[in-house]
């Protein structure tokens, strides 16, 4: 590794990092520079592991050993500076020590993912980028064989939803679909059935469906305000609910994909 000191907070050679709390600069500079930001060694290390590559790392003084081992012999330029720096740069205290601005992979096509996946999750127009991380963590630890996001659905490898799925983003195979007429007949001839969660009259219980459910699945989890689209529900084969107690009607998205994973997975 190639190691940097950097004094000023206004260096170009930091404007990958600049501004992370900026949530609309960040839509702008992540996706359409073709990065996107790994916080914390750990995080760091499971994209390293899942193959990508880093363009860069922003680190202080403290952490350089750890920075070495994770590495490894990469020739990556280490920015380092001073935690009054990283603040001003970030706006937050960089309290994990250790950013990376890490070049985006290119995603896969639908058929890739689908050839030897049997329960899906699908995230349709899910915009807060905490849902996003938690719902890849539930879906990597609870069994889930790929993610697909839909065309208005937040970005996966925004800083806070790979930092809140601790990395599980890079894991789960996933990738971004586009409209429903289209995913649905690719859905269909790999044998999926569409299994849409809902409050609805006519929806099946979790633990009926998961019962009897059928060998492939893609769960159709909706946004956190509106739930599923109309046309979500009318591709749907089956809409599920999961039965509820006390006066709630439903649960947090995140949530509830845990939940719905975790079901139909045993």
């Amino acid at each position: 590794m190639r190691l940097l000191p950097v004094t000023d907070a206004h260096d170009h050679v930091l404007d990958d990092y600049r501004s992370l709390t900026d949530a609309a600069l960040r839509r702008v500079q992540e996706p359409a520079g073709g990065l996107y930001i790994a916080e914390s060694a750990k995080v760091i290390e499971r994209a390293l592991a899942a193959g990508h590559v880093p363009r860069s790392v922003l680190t202080q003084q403290r952490w350089l050993d750890d920075i070495a081992a994770l590495l490894d012999g990469r020739d990556v330029p280490v920015y380092v500076v001073s935690d009054a720096v990283a603040h001003e740069l970030t706006g937050f205290a960089v309290h994990r020590g250790v950013m990376a601005a890490m070049r985006r992979p290119e995603l896969p096509a639908l058929t890739t993912v689908l050839e030897n996946a049997r329960r899906v999750l699908v995230l349709e127009d899910i915009a807060d980028p905490t849902n996003i991380g938690a719902a890849f963590r539930a879906a990597a630890g609870l069994g889930a064989d790929a993610v697909l996001v839909t065309p208005r659905c937040g970005d996966p490898l925004y800083r806070r939803s790979v930092r809140v799925s601790m990395g599980t983003v890079f894991q789960v195979p996933w990738t971004r679909i586009g409209e429903w007429a289209d995913v649905a007949h690719q859905l269909h001839a790999h044998g999926f059935e569409i299994a849409a969660l809902a409050l609805r009259d006519d929806a099946v219980p979790l633990d009926h469906y998961a019962a009897a459910r059928p060998d492939r699945i893609a769960l159709v989890m909706g946004s956190e305000g509106e739930g599923l689209s109309a046309d979500a529900l009318a591709v749907a084969d089956r809409v599920v609910t999961i039965p509820m107690a006390g006066g709630v009607d439903s649960l947090n998205v995140a949530s509830a994909a845990a939940v719905a994973v975790w079901a139909i997975t045993r």
